[in-house]
């Protein structure tokens, strides 16, 4: 399965690309999207658009991954990259991609196995997880990829639990539901 996982900011966009095969994971591409804050807004969402768009194509990734924004202090800064987030999400719905969304929180723990990870434990986690040299730079690359492993982990997860509701109602088939089975059970 290939997955592209986005970090989104407005100055810079980070993305990463994997393929994962049975319980390994194995880098495609990652780096950066970058806009000029000199360039006016709708020129510097539109080349955020445009880049994903030819990331997609050029990588026909089979799911899609983004980090949910999360910023406790700066409104103008999670306006701006909340208006990213959104081209970006635009531009996966019109390829037909499924999309998972994982807060910081989830990514960290997904990643390290612990929530409150701090930057450089991931990155780390990220250049073991990904059998890398050394680790990815710029930071937004490297959370593109820890965002990207996230979704394997959902999946892989969402997979089993899929398995299990599908034996479970299977299961429930083969014993003809009463109104007395059911008190017998509960």
């Amino acid at each position: 399965m290939r997955i592209l996982g986005i970090d989104p900011g407005f100055g810079r966009t980070g993305f990463g690309v994997i393929d994962v095969v049975g319980h390994s994971y194995r880098m495609v591409e990652a780096g950066c999207i970058e806009t000029s804050p000199k360039t006016p807004i709708g020129e510097r969402l539109a080349a955020i658009y445009d880049a994903i768009v030819t990331l997609i194509h050029k990588h026909a990734p089979e799911e899609f991954a983004v980090e949910q924004l999360f910023f406790a202090r700066n409104v103008t800064t999670a306006l701006t990259a909340a208006e990213a987030r959104g081209v970006v999400l635009l531009a996966a719905q019109k390829a037909g991609l499924r999309v998972g969304e994982y807060t910081p929180l989830q990514v960290k723990q997904a990643v390290s196995g612990y929530g409150r990870a701090d930057k450089k434990q991931v990155q780390e986690m990220v250049k073991v997880l990904l059998s890398l040299r050394d680790i990815i730079k710029p930071d937004d690359a490297a959370d593109a990829l820890a965002v990207a492993i996230t979704h394997a982990h959902f999946a892989v997860y969402n997979e089993n639990m899929a398995r299990v509701q599908a034996s479970a109602q299977q299961a429930s088939t083969l014993v003809p539901q009463t109104k007395a089975t059911r008190r017998k059970w509960t």
